[in-house]
């Protein structure tokens, strides 16, 4: 045969090879079917996702068809329908005739025929005994689609407030479930099995094999003879992740308790590695570059105890460059943290730091340290209380000073933001007060107020609406006496994008000297909208407004400016990588300046 009539036979071969591997999946519900329903059924089917493969192995098929009966009447029950009807053929031959190892060889055609038949409601529905203050789910009532995961949630709901009364091995006792099909009817009887209700019995620790196990259970802090709660629990987990020297955490009750009525727990850990490091780096055309670093203890005196080493330059080039005016800025600080310390939830904190900032309006050297407590009230909030010492050299136009100051920084801290490296909704806020007095030197006493609130919000599943506003404020001292790091300024990536760093101050005239200083008052705010263009790709478009007054109180005596841009993020696994165009939008130079900021995080 000649070449040209074995090669056209072969190309017909793997035509007709290719049709017969071509495989149809079908769904067929009868007419005036649901929407909800029929995605209900496809999202249920193992059969109906192997479609998306290319060619699916007939075998595989087989077990998925066999699987899809029970799965496609759970999705009906869910639904309310308990009178439905399942087929499944698989080239005309019902897939429950077709034993797994005796699967065709090819498959062309499965079709999946779903009869739902009619919606259920519930008639009967009895439920008990239930713990005072059960609440049960609305549509678990006579008249409500009988739907199977309202029974579920029922249950669910007895069984949980009976657990919150103390009764930690309440389950159900029996139940009499029966569908009334000439009604189209479902009777539901459930008997709960409160159990007695229990204490906390004694706990154990195991998986740890550097932190003890005394100050395991102190950070847990499970109350050993009170009354049975399931949310201590919750608590108790969440103060041991809180640490930082687990990499898992789980606390699991007894299958039984003790006859003196108590339950036993099990906590079961999994050490992380005690030590760890990180840098992050930030680089603007108008602030220049920025770096830091740390080194983090998780595990210092094997109680959890948390020692950090960090350390920062800021304004690398800014100053020689000309874009902020001034020079580097560099800080060095080490931070001890022993949480469960005068309880649970309650952290010691032992803190010092070296900083060296060379700004254009002044120069200074200082060192702090703090003593304080931070507070876990909640899982989204946090207080803070410390006792510090700051010493400080200062070099300004009107000439230099050293002082020293005893501090009373205060805090609190709310964050209910759903990822708190790329929020999409929620909000977070941060308030400080610190009241300062000086004990030696030239320098005001007084008080420095800041707060910071941010909120979002998705539209649909691309878009993301996010919003800052912050304020702070110096009471007490005039801005030529008060230390002037506590003052405020305005201009760069943390305030306005598109003004230069620090550009917004406030002038005094000392003598026949101008002096330029941060004001007492301080307003910003800074809106952006974020939109998804591919599933690590992102956009942004933002405008930001600083406001700079010489009072405590924002007035006319101040001035304010404002910036616009665009921006890009890449969403790596270390959080979003930053990119932002911005120009100012007001002052001589509005709209004829462009301004690059390159960092990671959000910018806000």
């Amino acid at each position: 045969m000649p070449r040209h009539a074995l090669l056209a036979l072969a190309l017909l071969a793997a035509v007709v090879g290719t049709a017969v591997r071509a495989q149809d999946f079908a769904l067929m519900v009868p007419e005036g079917t649901g929407q909800e329903l029929r995605r209900a059924l496809e999202g249920a089917s193992l059969t109906l996702a192997l479609s998306e493969e290319d060619a699916a192995a007939p075998q595989d098929i087989v077990a998925a068809a066999r699987a899809d009966y029970r799965r496609l009447l759970t999705a009906l029950y869910a639904e309310g329908h308990y009178g439905g009807t399942v087929s499944i053929t698989i080239d005309g031959r019902e897939a429950s005739a077709i034993l797994p190892l005796a699967a065709p060889r090819t498959v062309e055609r499965v079709v999946l025929a779903v009869d739902p038949g009619p919606v259920f409601t519930f008639g009967e529905t009895v439920i008990g005994p239930l713990a005072p203050g059960t609440t049960l789910p609305e549509d678990f009532a006579a008249g409500a689609i009988a739907r199977s995961e309202t029974l579920r949630a029922a249950s669910r709901e007895a069984i949980a407030a009976w657990r919150q009364a103390g009764h930690a091995k309440a389950g159900i006792g029996g139940q009499e479930i029966v569908a009334r099909h000439p009604q189209g009817r479902l009777d539901a009887r459930l008997a709960i099995d409160p159990g007695p209700a229990l204490t906390f019995g004694p706990v154990s620790v195991s998986g740890n094999a550097r932190v003890r196990t005394d100050r395991i259970l102190a950070i847990a802090g499970i109350p050993t003879g009170a009354r049975f709660d399931p949310d201590e629990l919750d608590r108790a987990a969440a103060r041991l992740r809180r640490s930082g020297a687990f990499n898992a955490v789980a606390l699991v009750e007894s299958e039984t308790w003790t006859p003196e009525l108590t339950l036993p727990i099990a906590i079961q850990t999994t050490e992380a590695l005690p030590r760890r490091f990180g840098f992050g780096a930030e680089i603007s055309s108008a602030d220049g570059l920025s770096a830091n670093a740390f080194w983090l203890h998780r595990n210092l005196l094997g109680g959890a105890e948390r020692l950090r080493i960090e350390g920062e330059i800021a304004n690398i080039e800014g100053g020689a460059l000309g874009l902020s005016g001034g020079g580097a800025d560099y800080a060095l600080g080490a931070s001890f943290a022993r949480p469960a310390t005068l309880d649970p939830d309650t952290d010691l904190i032992l803190s010092t730091r070296l900083a060296h900032q060379d700004e254009q309006d002044y120069r200074l050297d200082r060192l702090s340290f703090d003593v304080g407590l931070t507070r876990h009230a909640s899982e989204t909030l946090t207080l803070t209380a410390a006792a510090g010492l700051l010493v400080a050299r200062e070099e300004r136009a009107a000439g230099s000073r050293r002082y020293t100051l005893l501090t009373l920084p205060l805090g609190a801290e709310r964050d209910r933001r759903d990822d708190p490296r790329d929020p999409r909704g929620g909000f977070y806020l941060d308030l400080e007060a610190m009241p300062f007095l000086t004990v030696a030197g030239d320098s005001g006493s007084g008080l420095r107020l800041m707060g910071d609130a941010r909120a979002y919000r998705s539209l649909g599943e691309a878009v993301t609406l996010a919003g800052r506003v912050q304020a702070g404020s110096v009471i007490g001292p005039d801005p030529v006496d008060a230390p002037a790091d506590f003052l405020f300024f305005s201009g760069g990536g943390g305030t306005v994008r598109g003004q230069p760093y620090q550009a917004l101050g406030v002038t005094t005239t000392v003598g026949s000297t101008d002096l330029r200083t941060g004001g007492a008052s301080f307003l910003g705010f800074q809106g952006e909208g974020r939109i998804d263009l591919r599933r690590n790709i992102q956009a942004a478009a933002f405008a930001d407004f600083g406001f700079v007054g010489p009072d405590p109180v924002p007035s006319d005596e101040g001035d304010w400016h404002a910036g616009l841009g665009i921006g890009a993020r890449y969403l790596s696994p270390v959080g979003p990588i930053r990119v932002d165009l911005a120009t100012p939008a007001t002052g001589d130079d509005a709209f004829s300046r462009v301004f690059l900021y390159i960092g990671i995080g959000q910018a806000f």
